[in-house]
């Protein structure tokens, strides 16, 4: 009895396709061609990535009505390419305002889980960053940071659109240094705190 692999009637496209790339891909590694493709679609993500960002508009408190007023026509941050969305699969950035409560942080962890790589996290107001008035409260988190990796802080209680449209070009910034491919965070990379010189 014949052996499948010597039967070529078995040779189905799935095999063909796997042949036909393997051949492709040592052809483009010989050539350098590869790694050129690499680092030109890795610059053209990146710039996407920056000149694109979809926060998840998640209003818990007062903030909410700051981050409503910069997406409004007076601030407008859709001209610097911040399109606000409902859904965390659509969404690379969660902005996070308010204070988070203990009963809520689960669901804010469940929202950062569903978002896709590469994502960021801005904590905008006191209450975000440190728990705000109810700090030390017996049911507020002491900041978003206790629970999810924060990439920008906006101070102010509430900060003004102003900053939080300051913050998403601090995040621009931090997305050109780090790149587009998810990276793991590393120890001297700080967060960014707004107003600081």
């Amino acid at each position: 009895m014949k052996d499948d692999s010597e039967n070529f009637t078995v040779f189905n496209s799935r095999a063909l396709i796997d042949v036909v790339g393997n051949v492709t891909d040592e052809a483009l590694k010989a050539t350098k061609i590869k790694q050129l493709i690499g680092v030109l679609g890795g610059r053209f993500f990146n710039w996407a990535q920056r000149k694109s960002l979809f926060p998840l508009h998640l209003g818990i408190k007062c903030c909410a009505l700051e981050m409503a007023a910069a997406g409004a026509p007076r601030f407008d941050a859709e001209r610097f390419g911040v399109f606000f969305r409902s859904s965390p699969r659509q969404c690379d950035v969660l902005l996070v305002n308010g204070p988070i409560s203990k009963k809520f942080a689960d669901p804010i962890v469940r929202l950062w889980e569903q978002m896709p790589e590469p994502k960021w996290c801005i904590a905008m107001g006191e209450c975000a960053i440190s728990g705000g008035p109810y700090f030390q409260s017996y049911n507020i988190l002491e900041g978003v940071d206790t629970i999810i990796p924060v990439d920008v802080y906006i101070p102010g209680c509430p900060p003004r659109p102003e900053a939080l449209i300051d913050g998403f070009g601090k995040l621009r910034e931090k997305i050109i240094r780090i790149g587009a491919p998810p990276v793991k965070e590393s120890e001297t990379d700080a967060p960014i705190i707004i107003g600081e010189d």
